[in-house]
């Protein structure tokens, strides 16, 4: 197989440049290579993981994808790359029985593109792997819901059988960042959703106890403090005990200790305290840096290999500023569609654009429940940006889905579009000058 633009990783970024290209180019000039079948947006997964949303319901389909927009899609993981031939290989894809379902593929470029994303950094400590999930792909989130529910059951049985009144479900987030934050407002909110269970001797908000342990002094840190004090406020009306300042030093099956002897008793774990570049690309031949990021210079180029891009999480940029880009889904999108315009203006013949990519913050939107979120929106002038919070955060959390979405399916299937962006028109005045 050849084709003349690869991209690997049907992440945010990734998915929206193969997309965009393959409606301008083709599927015989782009293809994109992921290990999953289905795309789900990233800040979806605490809503999965709390059962408030159907993976197949946001599950979008990459063959559909392809089909729609004009690109091919290679399912497997990627697993060697020779740079000076161009070439990578794709793995082989084995079902449950271990017969293969497809075998081990060579696919040739004019140019790779990683964008891989981002896995769990672990930082050492020890028994956070074996003893905690972290929501980085669907099958983690659909893995703790259904061991939520499991254990929710025994708690049930417990105070129905044995007569045990004090039988209940602990669940630990480390990492008060906004996976952590969303999640532990998701898990509250969705009692609702676990009454249609059949737990009725459990009462969710009693029986189910949530605790956020975060290291630095406030959860969302690298936010606005009145972003973080809004949040951490949310929290504390829903029953939520946060832990700032709290170094966790060791995980058990059933415990989790931090550096001044403090254990907090954990039924179910959940780790979001910190993200890496996937391990397997320091074995690629391509220059990372201690965190495994791949190198690349300001056009997103990798450095010393030519034809390779790296972008997202697993790229370590630093923009035309001189400062990092941070890992975050709109640094993606910013570059996907700086690469876009790149690929497009070769196809035409054109020559090669040497601005460097330029990072631009515009804010963060924290969810923390189906009715309100909180979070900083970023104004033209320097230092300057905009508090949201409620209903009016939570229009404006609910239309960055929607963008994503008009990416990857075309304004044609996301016409409900629209309607959000009318209603931030209409509510931006009312937000505050922080």
């Amino acid at each position: 197989m050849r084709s003349e633009i690869v991209i690997v990783g049907g992440g945010a970024g990734g998915l929206e440049l193969a997309c965009k290209l393959g409606r301008k180019l083709g599927p015989a000039k782009v293809m994109l290579v992921d290990m999953r079948l289905y795309h789900i947006w990233k800040p979806s997964l605490h809503e999965v993981a709390a059962g408030t949303l159907d993976i197949h319901q946001e599950g979008l389909s990459y063959q559909m994808l392809a089909h729609d927009n004009g690109f091919t899609f290679v399912y497997g993981p990627m697993t060697a790359l020779d740079h000076e031939a161009r070439r990578l290989t794709v793995g082989a894809v084995r079902a449950a029985d271990g017969e293969d379902v497809l075998h081990e593929r060579s696919i040739e470029y004019g140019s790779l593109v990683m964008a891989v994303g981002s896995t769990s950094n672990y930082f050492g400590v020890p028994g956070a792997r074996e003893h905690t999930i972290s929501l980085n792909a669907t099958e983690d989130a659909e893995r703790f819901r259904l061991r939520m529910l499991r254990l929710m059951a025994v708690a049930e049985q417990a105070r129905e059988e044995r007569k045990d009144i004090d039988a209940a479900l602990d669940v630990v987030i480390i990492g008060g960042g906004a996976t952590g934050v969303e999640l532990a407002a998701e898990l509250r909110e969705a009692s609702g959703v676990y009454a249609t269970y059949g737990f009725s001797r459990l009462q969710v908000k009693r029986d189910v106890r949530i605790t956020l342990l975060e290291g630095a002094p406030r959860i969302l840190a690298p936010l606005p403090e009145r972003v973080s004090n809004a949040a951490l406020k949310l929290l504390d009306e829903r029953g939520i005990r946060v832990v700032a300042n709290c170094r966790v030093t060791r995980i058990e099956a059933d415990r989790v200790t931090d550096n001044d002897g403090n254990v907090y008793p954990a039924s179910l774990c959940v780790w979001a305290a910190g993200i890496r570049a996937p391990e397997f690309l320091g074995a690629l031949g391509l220059p990372v840096n201690k965190g495994g990021q791949i190198e690349v210079d300001g056009n997103l180029r990798v450095k010393g290999v030519a034809g390779v891009y790296a972008l997202g999480d697993c790229a370590a940029c630093i923009d035309a500023s001189g400062k990092p880009v941070p890992p975050r889904a709109q640094a993606a999108h910013q570059q996907a569609d700086y690469l876009l315009k790149e690929f497009l203006r070769r196809a035409k013949g054109k020559p090669h654009d040497d601005r460097p990519y330029q990072y631009r913050d515009y804010g963060s939107l924290v969810s923390l429940g189906k009715t309100t979120s909180v979070g900083s929106l970023m104004g033209s002038l320097s230092g300057a940006s905009w508090f949201v919070e409620g209903m009016i955060g939570r229009v404006m959390y609910t239309s960055l889905h929607l963008m994503h979405h008009q990416a990857v399916l075309g304004a044609v299937r996301t016409g409900v579009l629209a309607v959000a962006r009318f209603l931030i028109r209409r509510t931006t005045p009312l937000v505050k000058l922080h």
